[in-house]
């Protein structure tokens, strides 16, 4: 039998301060994606750009864990794990979050897109045996009503059309990585951090690739200076380093306790849209900050 690389430091009834300042860090990184993504697609179709995002973040991990002789996995189910996680997380969240890019606004994006820690939640109750009290499904219900009051200013009634065919998109995203959170946390504390999401990267794009060989035309990608930035920005900064942190993450918290932080992204993600892309609040949109936020605080508490 395969000794684990990483100990896992059993399931912490409370997080400490340098998990919670990481918690931030992983929110924000990730609300930095959608703002990253809208610049990119003038440039590619979105299964392309998708796929070399992933193969940036992949290189980006794998080139350090192979400088470092981090070890590969051996076990075979390991690597259907890496697998599983890279086809749900990357694959199918990648190609929701890509195509979902180009049909609704950034904010509205990232909004609905955190749907998935209700997801979740329901599936590691299921699969990992976490156990849901009163208040946690209470606050998780009044987290997920506060995303969707903070999106209900992107319907509008000349949108209703592009804003549902979005909002089919970003459910399979949610889905894909709702399924990835889940089969990471099953091999968290098993496998080298490093080795394991850069693997999961390289192999989840391959789908990516073929699908934009398949439906776009790869040649259209305008190869400019801003394009290249925000691909790398996005897939460094915005893919790679988050992923690694939450994979450490997992070792040692419940899924549906961390997952719970990703009530935080909307806010990061309405800030960032306000700067960049003019993007106003709306009372109602306060109002579901501050529910999600309350029903955040009472998951983690």
């Amino acid at each position: 039998m395969e000794k684990p690389v990483e100990l896992d430091a059993g399931v912490r009834q409370r997080l400490s301060w340098i998990d919670l300042a990481l918690l931030l860090l992983v929110m924000f990184l990730w609300a930095l994606c959608f703002p990253l993504i809208a610049t990119g697609l003038s440039s590619s179709p979105p299964l392309y750009f998708a796929a070399l995002r992933s193969l940036v973040a992949g290189i980006g991990l794998l080139v350090p864990a192979v400088a470092l002789r981090h070890p590969l996995p051996r076990l075979p189910r390991l690597w259907l794990g890496i697998l599983g996680v890279g086809l749900s997380y990357t694959s199918a969240g990648f190609a929701g979050m890509f195509l979902a890019g180009g049909v609704v606004s950034p904010g509205l994006a990232s909004v609905l897109a955190n749907m998935q820690p209700l997801i979740a939640a329901i599936l590691a109750f299921f699969l990992l045996g976490e156990r849901l009290k009163r208040n946690s499904l209470i606050g998780l219900l009044m987290g997920f009503f506060g995303i969707v009051l903070t999106a209900l200013p992107g319907f509008g009634a000349q949108e209703l059309g592009a804003g549902f065919s979005g909002m089919g998109f970003i459910v399979l995203g949610a889905l894909g990585v709702a399924v990835g959170n889940i089969l990471l946390k099953r091999i968290a504390g098993q496998v080298d951090s490093l080795m394991a999401t850069g693997w999961q990267f390289i192999l989840g794009s391959l789908p990516l690739l073929a699908l934009a060989q398949w439906f776009e035309a790869p040649s259209s990608v305008n190869w400019n200076w801003s394009f290249a930035m925000s691909l790398l920005v996005l897939g460094l900064g915005g893919t790679a380093l988050p992923l690694l942190l939450w994979f450490w993450l997992l070792r040692g918290a419940e899924l549906t306790r961390l997952n719970t932080f990703s009530f935080l992204t909307p806010i990061f993600a309405l800030v960032i849209s306000a700067i960049f892309f003019a993007e106003r609040l709306q009372w109602i949109q306060v109002a579901g900050i501050a529910l999600s936020l309350y029903g955040m605080w009472q998951v983690s508490r």
